[in-house]
């Protein structure tokens, strides 16, 4: 239950899988509890405020600000929090590609925000990486 950590067989078995709803991140001052309704994908406190990853449905609905469209990629293996290398790897090939990607680890999977006009390509990218490792 604790996951892979080698990272050869991680990249090998990456299995990206790339979700096709549209997503933002956003920033409130509030507290978590008073934002439950918009549903979260994840979220994170930072001094400056809260941040959100919701959808872009639900940020328009509610009338929240955001920057920029993504979509998210959930890297399907299940790696471990202990694993080393395995960020620096898909960062290398998307920065390669030039394809900004801001990446919020679970418990099981990693996943990827990458913007929504080179989700496609992001996705490609990724798996011609897990191919390389075969």
């Amino acid at each position: 239950m604790s996951g892979e950590t080698d990272l050869a067989c991680l990249l090998q078995d990456i299995s990206p899988r790339l979700e096709c709803t549209p997503v933002v991140f956003c920033t409130l001052d509030k507290p978590l509890s008073a934002c439950l309704d918009y549903e979260p994908i994840a979220t994170m406190v930072e001094k400056e405020g809260l941040t959100l990853v919701v959808t872009k449905a639900c940020a328009d609905k509610h009338q929240l600000e955001y920057s920029c469209v993504m979509h998210k990629i959930t890297l399907e293996v299940h790696s471990s929090l202990l694993a080393v290398g395995l960020t620096a790897a898909f960062a290398r090939a998307l920065t390669a590609e030039n394809i900004s990607a801001n990446v919020i680890a679970g418990f099981y999977h990693d996943h990827i925000f990458v913007p929504e006009n080179h989700a496609e390509q992001a996705l490609r990218c990724l798996q011609a990486l897990s191919k390389a490792q075969s």
